[in-house]
């Protein structure tokens, strides 16, 4: 993309740069414009159940039903404006969250050095690059000196990799992270022209689906549509046969239809999931869309990565190896708790001199710090030197004066070792670092057991590279050391003492083994794809309680075809060195297999496979922007185990969005039932308009609101996902609703005729108050579908408690306050009527509990 025209010391002139902006464009990613307001209210309003919802308001104010229609029309804004606010509102905490690149880079123009807004970059300017600083454009090198850049937002891997000009390690990409060393280096491509443009490219090249839970009530409400239609044409039907006037029947048969209709299910899900959102927020988890939280509840499989989400991203000794003792190491990341300890017991630097003099080289060979504040600790350079200083701290051991530094040979990717020549007192000590391959071509002797150097035989040098075997077999990445005294500073590397080796690992997150248990208990696999090595990715599956039966490559993938790929996904498999096509192909395939996949990742090589999955969780922290809005979930604590709450949260979600469903529709059911009866016994109306509404929205949607507050049931985390099939309403759901509507419309009738001949007001305020109280008491039942109260605890749902105290004292103030009256046309119950509708709702309460404590008992 770049030309050659850009001087190599004097970098671009300010005029060339201009031109090159207008040709080029600004260094940018190029940005979804931002969702407008009134897009994202209209959208609230697309929902079948919705939709149905709009169209009965209309037929209610056509028939002049204009009570009713109001009534549904409010719901139905109450509805869009809940959504429209959490959907806003995520909006702006995820606008806040986005860091991704350096506002600033330094660069030369007009042959000085000067800091330059990012987006300003051009192909051809020459950037000039330190520890600390996020690379803002795709670049070649033309300088470097011990460049060491953390590519892992791009690949996945968690060590750092060597650059240098020449060769194809020359390259330097956009988001990537330089770690030590220092560079000067041209651009060649800027904003969408970059690698990390083409795969933000790829990530808005698909498209973004339904979520589960969008899908079944679609499903849903296509049942309810239909029920309603076929029950509104039957009533139709029916009134007309039994000789009822036309405008009668048809009123009635669009009054059943929209009894029929929950009108407060699109609200009461709404507000369960936002309340949902909230708790979630609360667990560190920024829920993007609301039908989200719920599909992570019912996923099968979880595919993570690795570097940064299961482990710290911080490398950490764990081993230390002497040709005369073995050392353990203890404590993760920077923070230098831990110890050094020898057959058990812990042990210092001064009281060990095999230890004191590797940790002298491993401190000198050293250009990484590590500081505190009130934060923590935290770490500037190369990650392997970082932990090499934390290993320092443990051990005691002093930090070396930087000025007895005489000389050094840096680290580079040919020799893959250093050294430095140090002043120790009146002698001058060569020091070298390094493989342990490139280590033990220049050493000819080994600490011997006593401290002296011995020669070194083609025994110790296969000992020495068993050790080694032993401890890369764990996944640990390894360095080893050497000393010897030298005259010169400049003296050559050759004649060295060996030491010893040191072998460090990017460790788990401490809470990630419990959270891959618990996730195990819930049914759900854990796959773990990664671009780091093999060796390294199955070593950290284990040990964070993963079974691993093989641990595939992206070459490995590239070879398999579609039914081998299934086949190796049907073990306990694993993935190493894998591109971003990689990732979609992988979560593609589990797709296929009928799993409901959820995508852990912070690297933009994650962003395709993110937007891919059935639901993708981003990193908050060191997440990419184009990570997080490719996500449906941003974890903003960037911790693993915090999924474990989110899934939870999912599951506990669509329990209760289950539980209020029956409960809605079972009240609905008694309804039209009682309407349907009456209307063939050719009574008078059992329920007028208003009160049919009065029952649905305000006292039904009170407590369904309740209900959705259900905390998870004590086994949640212990029964396998629901099936991806499994509708909102099953077999069980319809019989369940079927059974509490049949008594309550049959006990509302009853109470109806019962009371007729004393008046009509009467005998309807009893069929009214009838409904209202069997409908608030069977609530109860609906808490669990297995467990009795004495289970899941009397008082543990508080705002179902108070919900039904609530909706009790409005049904009192519906008998007994004279607006309402007026407005219901109901009259005052005595307290012989009171006793009556307690004894007939009794059972609603009884016989529920009585039915899951005799289940409950069975072996």
């Amino acid at each position: 993309m770049a030309d050659d025209t850009a001087h190599p010391v004097h970098g671009l002139t300010s005029q060339e740069a201009a031109r090159r902006l207008q040709e080029y464009g600004p260094n940018q990613l190029a940005e979804q414009e931002p969702t407008a307001r009134w897009r994202i209210l209209a959208r609230q309003f697309t929902s079948l159940l919705i939709l149905m919802l709009i169209a009965a308001a209309g037929i209610a104010l056509a028939l002049g039903e204009t009570v009713d229609a109001v009534a549904i029309l409010l719901v139905v804004l109450l509805n869009g404006v809940l959504g429209f606010v959490q959907e806003w509102r995520t909006e702006t905490a995820l606008a806040a969250l986005k860091n991704m690149l350096a506002s600033e880079a330094r660069v030369v123009r007009d042959g000085a050095q000067r800091m330059v807004d990012t987006r300003r970059i051009v192909p051809g300017d020459l950037v000039i690059l330190e520890a600390g600083d996020k690379v803002p454009a795709d670049l070649t090198l033309v300088a470097g000196m011990r460049l060491k850049v953390d590519e892992s937002v791009l690949t996945g891997e968690s060590v750092p990799v060597d650059k240098a000009p020449g060769g194809e390690a020359d390259r330097l990409f956009m988001g990537a992270n330089v770690v030590a060393g220092r560079a000067e280096g041209v651009v060649q491509a800027t904003g969408t022209a970059t690698e990390f443009g083409n795969i933000a490219q790829l990530t808005a090249s698909i498209e973004e689906g339904q979520t589960h839970l969008q899908v079944k009530l679609a499903r849903l409400a296509r049942v309810l549509g239909a029920a309603a239609v076929g029950l509104g044409l039957m009533v139709l039907a029916a009134g007309l046969a039994v000789g009822r006037p036309l405008d009668e029947t048809f009123l009635m048969a669009v009054a059943l239809a929209v009894a029929m209709v929950p009108e407060g299910l699109p609200a009461v899900v709404t507000i369960t999931l936002a309340l949902g959102a909230s708790a979630m927020l609360r667990r560190r988890a920024l829920v993007r869309r609301l039908q989200a939280v719920e599909t992570l509840g019912a996923a099968t499989v979880i595919c993570t990565d690795k570097t940064g989400t299961l482990t710290e991203n911080a490398m950490t000794v764990t081993a230390i190896w002497t040709p005369a003792q073995g050392y353990s190491v203890t404590g993760t990341g920077h923070d230098p708790a831990g110890h050094v300890a020898r057959d058990g017991a812990r042990v210092r630097a001064g009281d060990d001199a095999r230890l004191a003099r590797l940790m002298d080289v491993a401190l000198s060979c050293n250009h990484a710090e590590l500081t505190r504040d009130a934060e923590g600790w935290h770490m500037v350079g190369d990650p392997t030197e970082g932990a090499l200083v934390t290993l320092g701290h443990k051990a005691w051991a002093p930090l070396p004066d930087p000025a007895d530094r005489l000389a050094e040979i840096p680290f580079d990717a040919e020799r893959k070792r250093m050294s430095v020549v140090m002043r120790r007192g009146p002698d001058l000590v060569q020091m070298v670092k390094g493989a342990p391959e490139t280590v033990l071509e220049v050493c000819d002797r080994i600490d011997g057991p006593d401290g002296t150097p011995a020669p070194l035989t083609a025994a110790d040098r296969g000992r020495i590279q068993r050790a080694a075997e032993e401890m890369a077999a764990d996944g640990r990445r390894l360095l080893a050391f050497a000393q010897r005294s030298v005259e010169d500073p400049l003296a050559g590397e050759s004649g060295l003492i060996f030491l010893g080796l040191v072998g460090m690992i990017d460790p788990p997150r401490p809470e990630v083994r419990q959270a891959v248990a618990l996730c195990r208990s819930a049914g759900i696999r854990v796959v773990m794809i990664t671009g780091d090595a093999p060796l390294t990715a199955g070593a950290i599956a284990r040990e964070i309680g993963l079974s691993v039966d093989r641990v595939l490559t992206g070459a490995d993938l590239d070879d398999l075809s579609e039914a081998d790929l299934d086949r190796a996904l049907a073990g306990n498999t694993h993935f190493a060195r894998t591109a971003p096509a990689h990732k979609m192909r992988l979560v593609e395939a589990l797709q296929r297999a009928g799993n409901l996949v959820a995508m852990t990742g912070d690297g933009v090589n994650d962003a395709p496979a993110l937007r891919q999955a059935d639901i993708g969780v981003a990193m908050g922290q060191r997440g990419t922007d184009v990570a997080k809005d490719a996500s449906d979930m941003v974890l903003l604590d960037d911790n693993f185990a915090t999924i474990v709450g989110a899934v939870e949260e999912g599951r506990r979600q669509f329990a209760n969005i289950r539980r209020f469903v029956r409960y809605l529709l079972s009240s609905n059911a008694g309804e039209v039932v009682a309407i349907l009866v009456n209307l063939f016994l050719g009574g008078p109306l059992i329920f007028l308009a208003t009160q049919i509404l009065w029952m649905n929205l305000v006292t039904d949607g009170v407590t369904a609101v309740a209900l959705g507050m259900e905390k998870p049931a004590p086994d949640q985390m212990r029964r396998p996902p629901t099936a991806k099939t499994t509708p909102i309403l099953d077999l069980a759901g319809f019989a369940m609703i079927g059974a509490f509507g049949l008594y309550t419309g049959a006990a509302s009738l009853w109470l109806f005729y019962s009371y007729l001949p004393q008046g009509e007001d009467l005998a309807r305020t009893m069929a009214f108050a009838g409904m209202v109280v069997f409908e608030k008491v069977s609530v109860f039942a609906f808490r669990s579908f297995r467990l009795p109260m004495a289970r899941i605890g009397y008082a543990s749902n508080r705002p179902l408690l108070i919900a039904f105290a609530v909706t009790m004292s409005l049904q009192a103030l519906a008998i007994y306050w004279p607006p309402l009256q007026v407005m219901l046309r109901t009259v005052p119950l005595g307290p012989d009527h009171l006793l009556v509708l307690a004894g007939l709702a009794l059972p609603l309460l009884l016989v529920p509990e009585l039915f899951k404590t005799l289940r409950a008992a069975r072996p």
